[in-house]
């Protein structure tokens, strides 16, 4: 049918919340959208909205130039965003990548990821694209992680703090070379049993093994994530 075919071909997801904000969006991606003779499929419960459109068509530039009107009025009114959800300058979109054929289920992921974002951000509309197009490390000044990140650390920090070795410089250093001793050992300027003889301790104190990915993975992401403090 109509609406099943949008699925046939490149579309994009939209997710929007944000009170009356969601009603004025959905009138102009469907009005655009008509007006372009394209099919657009939009759903609105409460103060959610959902929108199937083609990739690249009206309704998706509809819903790129109402967010930026938005976004516009916004930074010329200086609002600072603090009002509680369903007001209507409160409007938050997420959209999908371009998806292909049957995809839904992953660009409705998408959008909501997008939309997450954009509420954290304080900003109108983010697309997923600018989601792989950026940088991971921003977001671990969430204050989840650096809890995770102050846990994960924090045995190495007190056993530092006895004055008993440099166990996070060395872990830091040695991390960024990728596990090679002597690069390592020679920015700490130590010698590389020394360095050998701290990562032990590390994995003593921590009780994990530095053989596994996932764990250097962790740790490297808790020292970003904790750099500031340093």
């Amino acid at each position: 049918d109509l609406y099943g075919g949008l699925l046939d071909a490149p579309f994009r997801m939209i997710v929007a919340e944000g009170g009356t904000g969601v009603s004025a969006l959905a009138d102009a991606v469907e009005a655009a959208g008509a007006r372009a003779g394209e099919a657009v499929l939009a759903v609105t419960e409460g103060e959610r909205l959902v929108v199937l459109a083609a990739d690249g068509g009206a309704a998706v530039q509809a819903c790129g130039d109402h967010a930026a009107a938005l976004e516009a009025a916004r930074s010329k009114d200086g609002a600072a965003r603090e009002q509680p959800a369903g007001k209507d300058d409160d409007l938050v979109i997420g959209l999908s990548a371009p998806a292909g054929p049957i995809a839904a289920a992953a660009a409705y992921k998408q959008a909501e990821q997008s939309l997450s974002v954009a509420r954290r951000r304080g900003r109108v509309l983010v697309e997923h694209e600018q989601l792989a197009s950026g940088s991971v490390l921003p977001l671990l000044a969430d204050d989840a992680v650096r809890a995770f990140a102050d846990g994960l650390l924090r045995a190495l920090h007190e056993h530092d703090a006895t004055g008993r070795g440099d166990l996070v410089a060395s872990l830091r250093a040695w991390l960024s070379r990728h596990g090679q001793w002597d690069a390592a050992a020679a920015d700490l300027g130590v010698h590389r049993h020394t360095l050998r003889y701290r990562m032990r301790r590390v994995e003593e104190i921590l009780g994990r093994s530095l053989d596994d990915p996932d764990v250097r993975m962790e740790l490297w992401l808790a020292l970003k994530a904790t750099a500031a403090e340093q």
